[in-house]
């Protein structure tokens, strides 16, 4: 069997996300679990804690309304960050409902460049925006290779492909399928 240059293209732009999506999976999983598993985070106040990491970009986030509100329950907001990464980064890494995961990744993000990472200058050094970026054509493409989701989507198409060819079958060769109308 030979490979043509253009079967390695092919095959080169199905694999292209994998190391993006394999990067922004393990960040987020390990970004959830450590959030989850550090008691000084999980606190209204105290160093290191949810509460005063608030406290300190109150005056500086863009959109001081967010700080607000999660301010009313720090921990319960920690908590939500950080059960929302862990999701993001467990869709991106199997590959399940790719796209939604990337929106959650992507949203998760803006809301930390427009609240934590705001007052960074120059704003390059701020990392959320680059994440922010990063999930974008994981929003646009999914996951098309080594994914839950093209899994199910050749399950999908061979199941349709195999009711189609029982349907004509069943119609016998000289009996035309019904199309609907």
């Amino acid at each position: 069997m030979t490979t043509t240059s253009s079967d390695l293209r092919a095959r080169a732009a199905e694999y292209a996300l994998l190391p993006l999506r394999l990067f922004l999976g393990i960040t987020f999983v390990y970004a959830g679990l450590d959030k989850l598993t550090d008691a000084a985070f999980l606190s209204a106040t105290g160093d290191g804690s949810i509460g005063q990491q608030m406290e300190a970009v109150r005056d500086s986030a863009a959109l001081p309304g967010l700080i607000e509100l999660s301010s009313q329950s720090p921990v319960g907001f920690g908590v939500a960050m950080a059960l929302g990464e862990l999701a993001v980064g467990l869709g991106a890494l199997t590959g399940l409902l790719t796209r939604v995961a990337a929106l959650g990744g992507a949203l998760i993000s803006l809301s930390l460049w427009l609240t934590i990472s705001w007052p960074t200058t120059p704003y390059y050094y701020g990392n959320d925006l680059v994440y922010l970026m990063a999930w974008i054509p994981l929003i646009l493409a999914g996951a098309p290779a080594l994914s839950l989701d093209a899994l199910l989507h050749r399950r999908r198409r061979r199941g349709s492909a195999s009711a189609s060819a029982s349907a004509h079958a069943r119609s016998g060769p000289n009996r035309p399928t019904a199309v609907p109308s």
